[in-house]
């Protein structure tokens, strides 16, 4: 790794993060009865209710988890950035860019060869 630190940016804090979190609250206020009401009434016999029993906590589990990737997205692009960076810097990284280079010479000399060869197929202009 280079010797530049890549600055790790902090999470979403103050008033962005509270409407982030009052989110999440709201969210919660609105699933979590609605999983009871619906659990009560599949209970009670009503077996189209048995679908809301199972999605209200999908909906719950979905907000969880937006609540957590929109407060903390700056930082997980910096550990990607951080990561993708050390991996091109690495030595298999450039011993794949050396490779690389002699497969583009290879392709280069057969484009070529048949580009001499009368019998093969006719170059496109």
């Amino acid at each position: 790794m280079s010797s530049e630190k890549v600055r790790n940016p902090e999470r979403i804090r103050g008033r962005p993060a509270l409407r982030f979190h009052v989110g999440l609250i709201l969210c919660l206020v609105i699933c979590i009865p609605a999983f009871l009401f619906e659990l009560s009434r599949a209970l009670g016999g009503n077996s189209l209710s048995w679908a809301y029993v199972f999605e209200w906590p999908l909906f719950t589990g979905f907000g969880f988890y937006m609540w957590w990737k929109l407060l903390h997205e700056g930082s997980e692009d910096a550990k990607r950035r951080t990561r993708l960076q050390a991996a091109a810097e690495s030595p298999a990284s450039q011993e794949d860019a050396i490779r690389l280079d002699a497969w583009n010479t290879y392709l280069a000399q057969l484009h070529r060869e048949s580009e001499d060869d009368p019998n093969g197929p006719p170059s496109q202009r």
